[in-house]
């Protein structure tokens, strides 16, 4: 096959140092003044969800000339989906979503980027498209629902047995659980809380999140609430599967950080409208302005000589093989693309990438209930606790004041119930079957049975008559031959030891490669688009040593951890090393 040698180039530095927080506080462009670059030199990114957009704008910004090939759609999986053949008499489609969108206010790198994607009347651009919900909702079958108000704590506690007690009171107010099981529970938050680095990365990321727990041993309302309901809600993961390291990071922030220190904003945010309308229309028009350049093609892999990739191999949107040449290829497909790209070639040079084949992906995908009325059911998330598919929902019309609900479609829908189906191996109610092996129109109807059995055990809040029409995501494609689905969008489980197994964004190995995945090693360690941004710009900080640009750095940013704590984690380094448990471990 003929190499076809792309025409995109490289313009290497920004002359002038600019301080790295003008990246974050505006919606300003950064504006590069530019040295002479050789002209054939320049950026492939492969990959055009979040990691692969992040890299684009971070590269344009600073001057290179981008290329980004994105098979299917731009914003992969945080894309919207509009409902084919939905609108009528002018009016815009319905919109799906491959799953609601969610903005804890801990999520600091995508803030940080839609500050800097320009919206019109809004001051800082995209970012003013994100509102809070103000409570959140657990419902049980045959059992009182949980409504929380989500907001600051009043007060910050000063000493363990303080968090202990705190912690402690507030879950068993809030949940209706026994104060022993709050109390268990808050201390075992309390020894994650206190653990240093090298313990968390060297004992509890080994462990699961039930062993770590103690479910076992625990109240069913203990297992379902703060074992099960944890897992399925954050990582789409079992809780004998997911790592304690990624679940007690969550823990940390949504629970240990009652005050709202050092977030971008409120603990639950949410967009104003669709996905696309709010966020992802809006930063393809901004790169695009950058001279970010987007072609259609699928990667089917790299070639490599002398330690550095030559080339990519891409079938474009004609369906025609070619192969695209560059100086740098930012690899920001998901995990279970990557590891296909990896030859023995590849592996020879970066052996660190060969764990990438023991990763696991399994399902989180959404579907959407159009509804002929306004549903009462929560002002704000909502968790279907004992749920047989795990499922989340959000009323989406009651805070998409850009773009109503009622506006779109046939002119007759008044709401969007939108639901994440996060296991798709368990049986359901209809018809016994997990969700991989439902029809469509199955799935549908299980989903809509088991919102009903958790919502009208009181009072009817969710009725047949109600229901408008659904959509679920086409990534998910029925199989009619081996009566079972596919799924294009699978989603990165973190289990427990997965952390060995992943690799860094960059090594000298193979150096003009730089990986930008949600499977990349970062400090959010969740595979979110917090965590595929944060990757995506410590590659492009890795590009730039490589490439020796004196660009100012991609702002990196930590999760919060309370000062309060930190002389016990200090503590905790020498205990770790001499093979002592936590200060505050005691016997499960």
């Amino acid at each position: 096959m003929t190499g076809q040698r792309l025409s995109v180039t490289r313009r290497t530095v920004l002359r002038g140092a600019v301080a790295a927080g003008t990246l974050a506080g505006t919606a300003a462009t950064l504006r590069p003044t530019l040295a002479s670059a050789d002209p054939s030199r320049g950026v492939v990114v492969l990959g055009g969800g979040v990691a692969g957009l992040t890299a684009a704008h971070e590269l344009a910004e600073r001057g290179f000339d981008v290329t980004l090939y994105e098979r299917r759609a731009l914003g992969g999986k945080a894309r919207s989906i509009p409902v084919p053949g939905s609108g009528r008499d002018g009016r815009p489609e319905l919109m799906g979503e491959h799953g609601f969108r969610f903005f804890p206010g801990f999520y600091r790198h995508i803030p940080d980027t839609m500050r800097r994607i320009p919206f019109a009347g809004n001051a800082n651009g995209v970012w003013d498209n994100l509102i809070a919900a103000p409570e959140a909702r657990f419902s049980r079958r045959d059992a009182d629902d949980v409504i929380l108000p989500l907001g600051r704590a009043g007060r910050i506690w000063a000493t363990p047995d303080d968090f202990r007690e705190t912690v402690g009171s507030a879950i068993a107010t809030s949940t209706k659980m026994s104060e022993s099981d709050a109390l268990y529970f808050a201390n075992r938050l309390l020894v994650f809380n206190t653990s240093c680095d090298a313990r968390r990365y060297g004992q509890w990321d080994k462990v699961s999140w039930r062993d770590y727990v103690g479910a076992g041993r625990r109240s069913t309302e203990f297992r379902m609430l703060l074992s099960r309901t944890l897992t399925t809600l954050l990582v789409a993961a079992k809780d004998d599967l997911a790592s304690t390291l990624t679940i007690g990071n969550m823990g940390e922030q949504f629970l240990g950080n009652p005050l709202e220190v050092a977030n971008d904003g409120a603990l639950d945010r949410l967009l104003n409208g669709s996905t696309n309308e709010a966020w992802i229309d809006p930063w393809v028009a901004r790169l695009r302005e950058l001279g970010v350049k987007f072609a259609t093609g699928e990667v089917r892999g790299l070639d490599i000589a002398d330690g550095r990739i030559t080339a990519a191999r891409i079938v474009d949107g004609s369906g025609a093989a070619r192969q695209i040449e560059a100086d740098y290829f930012v690899c920001a497909v998901p995990t279970e693309v990557a590891r296909t790209l990896w030859s023995p070639e590849i592996l020879s040079r970066r052996p660190d990438l060969a764990g990438m084949s023991q990763l696991m992906v399994d399902w989180m995908t959404g579907i959407q209930f159009f509804l002929k009325r306004e549903i009462g059911i929560a002002r704000g998330h909502v968790a279907y606790v004992d749920s047989p598919w795990s499922l989340t929902s959000i009323s989406q019309n009651q805070f998409w004041a850009r773009t109503p609900v009622t506006g779109l479609g046939d002119g007759t829908v008044r709401d969007c119930l939108s639901v994440d189906i996060s296991d798709w191996n368990t049986p359901g109610l209809l018809y016994g079957k997990p969700a991989k092996e439902c029809t469509h129109d199955e799935i549908a109807r299980e989903v809509w049975a088991q919102l009903k059995a958790h919502l009208n055990d009181q009072r009817e809040l969710l009725a047949d008559a109600d229901l408008h029409s659904w959509f679920l995501d086409t990534g998910i494609t029925w199989d009619g031959a081996n009566k079972r689905n596919t799924n294009a969008d699978p989603l990165l489980i973190n289990t427990a030891g997965s952390w060995a197994l992943r690799p860094e964004s960059h090594t000298a190995d193979i150096e003009n490669l730089f990986l930008a995945g949600d499977y990349v090693r970062t400090n959010v360690d969740l595979a979110t688009m917090e965590g595929a941004s944060e990757a995506a710009r410590t590659a492009v900080n890795a590009l730039l040593e490589v490439s020796g640009s004196n660009a100012p750095r991609c702002r990196l940013f930590t999760l919060y951890r309370a000062s309060e704590l930190e002389p016990f984690r200090q503590l905790d380094i020498a205990r770790f090393k001499s093979g002592q448990p936590n200060l505050f471990d005691a016997p499960l």
